[in-house]
């Protein structure tokens, strides 16, 4: 993909996990047009390869690596192969996650709640763990953490999504606060629903019967559902220069469904 004229991530390196689709996929697309070199990340090769191959081809410069985000191991090896590969890490995106089954609280299977949790929130934990001293010893950098709307409200059926969301808000905030001298910025971005494999493949099925689709579009106040390019746009900026005043804060982006 080649940079636009306008390329204010030039000469930046970035890891973008759960970039195999969804919003992780157009994320890596976006920081690759604004001009930074991504390393693709995810546990499905096929398609986090094809992601890294696209970006090539139109120019940009990708590389996948295969990593789980619950393993401590898999995280430690992404920003080491990020720093043999390209010498530096400014910019990451901890993106990864699932929806998890959906059931009540009094109900939820714990293993699923553990698969949820490991995944959604200690994949976070573990990303940062990593990305923080690259970034200290290169100089600063900026980190994006990927919550949802529920990050900040609830949702009946989805205990375990939920919690780990709110929990991605509360880590995104206490390393932001640690890292503020460090010149390394910590955020996160809230998606609502948005047209993902996510929504419309699994949990909520939207894709699939039109009634419920538009149930979901009705909670929002704009009366749609949103697209992966206006949460990485956010994303992306988030990771320039203009905003180098922001850390610790949550970047809300959900058609106005949490202002009612």
């Amino acid at each position: 993909m080649t940079p636009t004229q306008n390329a204010p991530l030039e000469g930046k390196v970035a890891i973008v996990t759960g970039a195999a689709s969804g919003i992780g996929q157009t994320t890596a697309e976006a920081l690759a047009s604004r001009g930074a070199t991504v390393v693709v990340s995810d546990v499905n090769d096929k398609l986090g390869e094809s992601v890294a191959e696209d970006i090539n081809e139109r120019g940009g410069e990708a590389l996948f690596v295969h990593a789980d985000v619950s393993k401590n191991e898999d995280m430690e090896a992404l920003v080491e192969e990020t720093l043999e590969a390209f010498g530096t890490l400014d910019l990451a995106v901890n993106n990864a996650g699932i929806e998890g089954e959906l059931a009540p609280t009094v109900e939820y299977d714990e293993a699923s709640w553990d698969k949820v949790v490991d995944i959604n929130l200690k994949g976070v934990f573990l990303g940062l763990k990593h990305q923080i001293p690259a970034m200290i010893d290169n100089g600063g950098g900026a980190i994006v953490n990927t919550a949802s709307i529920l990050g900040l409200v609830a949702f009946p059926t989805t205990p375990a999504y939920t919690a780990s969301k709110h929990g991605v808000v509360g880590l995104t905030k206490t390393a932001a606060l640690e890292l503020a001298e460090e010149g390394v910025r910590v955020n996160a971005v809230c998606p609502g629903f948005i047209e993902t494999p996510m929504v419309l493949e699994r949990g909520v099925k939207a894709g699939e019967d039109p009634e419920v689709y538009e149930e979901i579009e009705e909670m929002h106040p704009m009366h749609r559902l949103g697209k992966p390019d206006e949460i990485a746009n956010m994303i992306a900026w988030l990771c320039t220069d203009e905003a180098s005043f922001a850390t610790g804060q949550t970047f809300t982006i959900d058609g106005g469904y949490t202002a009612q």
